[in-house]
């Protein structure tokens, strides 16, 4: 599975910005998708997941109510629509998919894409 991160960019505070992320290869097997941060000097955190089918959510409560997560399956990618930003949104944003196919459950990981919210 490649997972290719898009959508980031310098946008003022209370703007908004639109993030995908676009799988390939064995996309089939992925069940679990999710969008993480990592901004300077701190640790990656979990922003948002979603399930294959899109029926479960699950938000860092940071974001809930601003941020909305979605996947298209027929287009194999994942979005992440931010609103609202604060400047403490700034941060490397990362796409990660689990796959489940025999075996262990393996995650992968976009390269990620810069998000700069200026206050």
């Amino acid at each position: 599975v490649q997972l290719v991160e898009s959508g980031g960019g310098l946008v003022q505070a209370g703007g908004s910005l639109r993030l995908s992320c676009a799988a390939s290869g064995s996309t089939f097997s992925i069940n679990l998708m999710g969008w993480y941060r990592q901004a300077p000097g701190k640790q990656r955190e979990l922003v948002a997941t979603i399930t294959s089918a899109g029926g479960w959510k699950n938000y860092a409560d940071s974001v809930k109510g601003r941020f909305t997560i979605s996947r298209d399956n027929a287009k194999n990618t994942m979005y992440l629509q931010m609103n609202s930003l604060k400047s403490e949104d700034t941060a490397v944003y990362y796409c990660k998919a689990r796959s489940s196919v025999v075996g262990p459950d393996v995650d992968y990981w976009g390269q990620g894409t810069q998000v700069t919210v200026s206050s």
